[in-house]
């Protein structure tokens, strides 16, 4: 199965932090499983980092980036027609980091592991 980490359950994955759900965990780890983090999450933990709201363990330049590769974890390209779908989505909600994750989960048809419940309104198959 292919899925697509939101930002925070990443983090918690790499911090092995017990906010990341039993079932969470199991889906990253499973031996099947294509794990794919997108290029906007990398973006909004970036943004995170550089306004002093967010501390990582591991540094975005290489640490991350090879914490990725270690475990096998691919990038999800953010490509245009992910970007053109986030016009056609209803408001349910802002976050414009989730809504172009909701954009890759649907085209991409991926389930999104996420602890945020904003993103069933969209019809996204959510992993918790």
């Amino acid at each position: 199965m292919r899925i697509l980490l939101d930002a925070h359950a990443l983090l918690w994955f790499v911090n092995e932090d017990a906010h990341l759900s039993r079932e969470a965990r199991e889906a990253v780890e499973e031996d099947q499983a294509s794990v794919f983090v997108s290029l906007v999450t990398v973006w909004e933990i970036a943004i995170k980092v550089g306004l002093g709201k967010l501390k990582l363990r591991l540094t975005l330049e290489g640490g991350l980036d090879s914490f990725l590769i270690e475990n096998g974890f691919m990038l999800l390209p953010i490509e245009y027609a992910h970007v053109a779908r986030v016009a056609g989505l209803p408001r349910h909600h802002g976050d414009p980091f989730d809504r172009l994750l909701v954009s890759q989960s649907l085209i991409e048809n991926m389930p999104v592991v996420s602890n945020d419940p904003a993103f069933d309104a969209y019809g996204v198959k959510r992993i918790w």
